[in-house]
């Protein structure tokens, strides 16, 4: 049996999705083929950043109760927590969120297809028997967890973060081995829940920072709660029926589980790609560009965390919509990324902004900071933690990036990544308004020590010059 169409798109992920939106903007459903292996709904909403969120909410609020206590809220060691109706709303929600990609999907009908397709050539697939010949394709397969071939024998007792919101209730001793983004907010949650938490990473830093003083910041906020190790290997070994011992290093822990967030891995398996004669390297992974997400010359593009560029929901998006603008309009302009942004919700949050530290070191960049420990609205908030360093080019004091863990840190990053994309100087976000009192002083004075690295002095106040009166600008209220 042959089929053809337009555009095939491989994965109803987010980028799949995306995709799929932006190819309906010129093509009718009849020229579209969706074909998706495995359970409907976005890695976001179904196992990743909506379901996370809903258990770090109820998380964070109840870990405030010993603030609470230290000035003078009296009952708040009559809270408690009932795990399985926690997890059952986080399911209710996870749940929610998952709706509106999977109804997307199944409103193609017979346009949406389920199986594991494989390339015959750049122009041709199959799927279930069928021959499926297109004009273009994109990859946006996703990835999954990984975890090493001896844990896998450990069963039940080792979770992902693909099966930990399945559970009903959870052991009370566990290690969380890996501590990225997963590893760091999953772990503090169940610390302020009240489970016994000891988070395990190889790496020097957590949570995907790479300023040590910033990410060390982090760990002694996280070492409120759990136990932190860095810098170690980690083995374990099943322990009786049901526990699991870990060895770190020279140290051992008994738990009754193990969350294990070591990063994901994409799903390329099985695809056919040795025939499209491209390079694959040794993850299986066809070289593509990164701007316009193609292989080679090849009517065939790959988007998503599949690809590994930058696996994160809203980059995710972006890159179905790029790949099927290039997929559909052959002779398109190239189109721009945003600024890099990446945000881990525990408390205080983590943040990285703009240019990876591997690029600030291959230019002429100075840096400024700022002390969350002493900032006045943290500090009256009993949420004083952290450390925000901030980058500039030393030449003309344009922003770059930075690297940050602050309360309320997901906003600063905002506002930051905003300031990069435009191109703004120290200078000129200084003459912005900031209000008081704000964290976001601790932003203003992260960029006023910047400027006196620059070795600059303002002639003028911090504001901006006169110009042609805007509204704002001519009174009232």
């Amino acid at each position: 049996m042959l089929r053809k169409t337009r555009l095939v798109i491989i994965g109803a992920g987010s980028a799949g999705l995306s995709a799929l939106k932006e190819a309906q903007r010129t093509l009718g459903n009849d020229e579209l083929l969706l074909i998706n292996d495995g359970p409907y709904g976005t890695t976001c909403a179904r196992v990743g950043c909506m379901p996370s969120k809903a258990l770090l909410g109820p998380a964070h609020a109840y870990g405030r109760r010993r603030y609470l206590a230290a000035v003078g809220i009296q009952g708040t060691q009559q809270l408690a927590v009932d795990l399985p109706a926690l997890l059952r709303h986080v399911r209710g929600l996870r749940d929610r969120f998952s709706a509106g990609s999977i109804e997307l999907a199944h409103a193609l009908g017979e346009r949406n297809l389920q199986g594991r397709p494989r390339f015959l050539n750049a122009h041709a697939l199959e799927l279930n028997g069928e021959r499926i010949e297109f004009e273009a394709a994109i990859i946006a397969t996703g990835s999954r967890p990984l975890v090493p071939a001896p844990w896998q024998a450990l069963g039940q007792r080792v979770l992902t973060s693909d099966d930990f919101f399945e559970q009903e209730n959870l052991g009370r001793r566990v290690a969380v081995v890996g501590l990225g983004a997963i590893g760091v907010e999953l772990g503090q949650a169940l610390a302020q829940l009240g489970l016994e938490v000891i988070g395990l990473t190889r790496a020097a830093t957590v949570a995907g920072l790479h300023d040590q003083d910033v990410s060390d910041s982090l760990v002694a906020a996280l070492r409120q709660d759990m136990q932190v190790l860095t810098d170690v290997d980690v083995d374990l070994q099943a322990l009786g029926e049901r526990a699991v011992r870990v060895q770190a290093g020279e140290q051992q822990f008994e738990v009754d589980w193990v969350l294990a967030s070591l990063g994901r891995r994409p799903n390329l398996e099985d695809l056919g790609l040795e025939n499209l004669g491209v390079r694959l390297d040794a993850r299986g992974m066809p070289a593509f560009h990164p701007q316009t997400l193609q292989l080679g010359e090849l009517p065939i593009f790959i988007a998503g965390d599949v690809n590994g560029f930058r696996p994160l929901l809203h980059e995710a998006a972006d890159e179905g919509r790029i790949a099927a603008y290039h997929a559909l309009q052959t002779d398109s302009r190239c189109l721009g990324r945003r600024v890099p942004l990446g945000i881990v919700f525990t408390e205080p949050n983590a943040a990285q902004v703009g240019a990876h530290p591997a690029e600030l070191r291959k230019m002429d960049v100075v840096s400024g900071e700022a002390d969350f420990s002493r900032q006045g609205r943290a500090l009256m908030e009993g949420r004083n933690a952290g450390r925000l360093r901030v980058y500039a080019r030393a030449q003309d004091g344009r922003l770059l990036g930075a690297q940050i863990v602050a309360p309320d840190g997901e906003h600063l990053a905002h506002l930051l990544a905003w300031a990069i994309q435009q191109g703004l100087t120290v200078d000129e976000v200084l003459q912005l308004p900031v209000y008081h009192p704000v964290v976001e002083e601790g932003l203003r004075s992260a960029l006023q020590a910047l400027r006196r690295v620059l070795g600059q002095q303002r002639q003028l106040p911090d504001l901006p010059l006169c110009s042609e009166p805007a509204a704002w600008a001519l009174g009232g209220d």
